[in-house]
């Protein structure tokens, strides 16, 4: 009954290890769209700045 409890056990740490790296991914993934669209609409808000001063 014990090894089956620590292969749970085990198990468990195992699924919260992957998840965690799943989370991690995901949250760069997300932060690497928000910045590029922060420059993007950074770049546009510029262009259109300059092009209003000319």
């Amino acid at each position: 009954m014990t090894n089956t409890g620590d292969a749970n056990k085990e198990r468990n740490r195992e699924i919260a290890r992957n998840e965690e790296v799943k989370q991690i991914t995901g949250s760069a993934r997300v932060s690497i769209w928000a910045i590029a669209m922060a420059v993007i609409v950074g770049g546009i808000l510029f262009t259109l700045g300059w092009l209003s001063l000319r």
